[in-house]
């Protein structure tokens, strides 16, 4: 009777890919990624405690608890139970469901849970400063969009009251921002869906579905078993604390959006449908960057996307479509690197000229970790660990789906090291940095299975205390 071979079971795609060459010790790589949580949270620690310091000495800080724009504030709110019972059930059901649902209902999937997540972070403040008060306060989006009643001219005039000295200067976040993302909210308006109740619904709705659209490139690029292993960290952000409610948590989706189709055109092989997977990329791409200037920023991540798939063919449709959204907000008078200048000039007119750079280009990273969480930080310490493999199996073209989990986290990674040193991110991170932390929590896909758990119950206990005991701005 034959000898049955030696049978070896298939790698799981839950697993990060070994080391080229060695045997891998578990135990090891296990005490270091507690070594990198246990950092973030020691690097969280000492920016806190140097800017209660600075604080005690200064108001230049300019922020109520640093390094987040808060206040401290323990308290429970109508939002609370709700808060953690979905942490519970995401943690103790999110990753065998992730494991077992059908494909076609995991995006879905991950939205209502990352809608459901947010929507009771944000009711921990209650409904009116939670939700329906964010974007009615001084400074904000809806304080100033009675001023588009002559539409056309308004925007045509919009970069002659950037600065502070000019006549009716823009509050805050409409001087500091192009023109695009007040009129999303101008266009709510005039659709009848104006004040801050349906502004904080929109955001919430639109912002949660970054999720989803994280998940979807995870599919293309990185494979079905690590984008199912990134869902419950990407429906259980701790960043979902400041897309709830902000504007920026709105402009995260219209990145992540872009991204999913650029790598739905750079994976498909019918020329329709990446011309079309292509142009919609391109259209949301240039959206994005008049919603916000940091967004320029996504040109690394979108070379990242091309690099992991080795086609620059969507950029044939992405570019045009692009061009086509800037030649649009020309035509309508609005002068994107014009408004730009002006803003940096008033940047430093306000906070930006008071706040220190040298405590903020290493301050932001503090808020990094509360928006990203512990978890990011191990998946991170993995992913640079793997870099240079990574780089080799690239030039051999081997194994592009494990390239991929390890060069998009780097990618976004990169974009806010470059935002960090520009000087023209001091503080407010947390929620500015939106549409690049949004994506670091998947990263944990790169952490053994077994473990998984753990760190998902710790992201989600990041966003629960830093809820419950301080007063966020947003």
């Amino acid at each position: 009777m034959p000898s049955t071979p030696p049978t070896h079971p298939r790698p799981s795609p839950y697993e990060p890919a070994a080391p080229e060459t060695g045997t891998p010790d578990p135990g090891s790589g296990r005490r270091l990624d507690l070594a990198a949580g246990g950092a973030a949270l020691a690097l969280f620690a000492v920016v806190a405690s140097v800017g209660a310091y600075l604080l005690s000495r200064s108001p230049s800080l300019h922020v109520g608890w640093p390094p987040l724009m808060a206040d401290w504030g323990p308290h429970l709110g109508p939002g609370t139970p709700a808060a953690v019972a979905v942490a519970a059930l995401a943690v103790g059901y999110g990753p065998r469901l992730a494991g077992r649902l059908p494909w076609r209902t995991m995006p879905w999937a991950a939205w209502a849970v990352a809608m459901a997540w947010t929507w009771s972070l944000a009711l921990v403040d209650g409904w009116q400063r939670g939700v329906a008060g964010r974007l009615t306060r001084s400074g904000e989006y809806l304080r100033g969009i009675d001023r588009f009643q002559h539409f056309s001219s308004t925007v045509h005039d919009f970069t002659g009251h950037i600065l502070i000295n000019s006549p009716s200067n823009w509050g805050t976040h409409i001087a500091g921002h192009p023109v695009g993302a007040v009129l999303t909210f101008v266009g709510l308006d005039r659709i009848g869906l104006g004040g801050g109740a349906w502004g904080g619904v929109f955001c919430i709705t639109v912002g949660s579905s970054a999720a989803a659209a994280a998940l979807v490139t995870l599919r293309l690029l990185a494979g079905e078993g690590r984008a199912r292993a990134a869902a419950p960290f990407l429906a259980l952000a701790p960043g979902a604390v400041w897309v709830g409610v902000s504007a920026d948590g709105y402009f995260a989706a219209v990145a992540a959006w872009a991204l999913a189709l650029l790598a739905l055109a750079a994976t498909r092989t019918r020329g329709w449908q990446r011309a079309v997977a292509a142009s919609a990329s391109g259209l949301l791409l240039g959206v994005a960057v008049y919603l916000s200037y940091g967004l320029i920023l996504l040109a690394i991540p979108v070379l990242a996307v091309l690099l992991c798939t080795r086609r620059a063919r969507p950029l044939l449709y992405v570019l045009p479509a692009c061009a086509a959204v800037v030649l649009v907000f020309t035509l309508l008078g609005f002068n994107w690197w014009q408004a730009y200048g002006l803003l940096r000039t008033r940047y430093y007119q306000g906070y930006g000229g008071v706040r220190p750079y040298a405590y903020w280009v290493w301050g932001n990273l503090g808020a990094v970790v509360a928006a990203a969480g512990v978890a990011a930080a191990a998946g991170l310490r993995r992913a640079l660990a793997a870099a240079p493999a990574a780089v080799r199996q690239w030039r051999r073209r081997a194994d592009p789906e494990a390239l991929a989990a390890v060069v998009l986290p780097c990618a976004f990674l990169l974009a806010m090291l470059a935002a960090d040193l520009s000087g023209m991110s001091k503080a407010e991170t947390e929620r500015i940095w939106l549409p690049f932390t949004w994506w670091l929590p998947a990263a944990a896909v790169l952490l053994p299975a077994r473990d998984r758990r753990g760190w998902l119950a710790a992201q989600a206990a990041t966003a629960l205390l830093v809820n419950h005991l301080l007063l966020t701005d947003w």
